[in-house]
């Protein structure tokens, strides 16, 4: 069941951060796309993310999307990255001989 939340998660963030980069294939208003875009994508890190962790990953794709130029940063991607592999890794020990 965890293994399905997982790849869930991730086939969200990809497809939200498809969305937030859009706003390159519409020059002139694909800027003012983010500014509606921002907060929902900061809202949704929230959502899928909880706790402290969550909260500045909100607070982080908002930024990165509100930022003009910064949209092809996969902040969903790179959340899910960091959950999923580096913080995950933390909490395995290394057996010595």
């Amino acid at each position: 069941m965890i293994k399905k939340k997982k790849y869930k998660l991730l086939a969200l963030g990809l497809l939200f951060d498809g969305i937030g980069m859009l706003s390159f294939m519409m020059p002139g208003i694909g800027e003012f796309t983010d500014l509606i875009w921002a907060p929902i994508a900061g809202w949704l890190m929230t959502r899928m993310y909880k706790g402290n962790p969550g909260k500045i990953a909100g607070l982080i794709a908002f930024i990165e999307e509100i930022v003009p130029g910064l949209d092809v940063i996969p902040s969903f991607t790179l959340m899910w990255l960091y959950t999923y592999v580096f913080a995950a890794n933390k909490y395995i020990t290394i057996e010595e001989d």
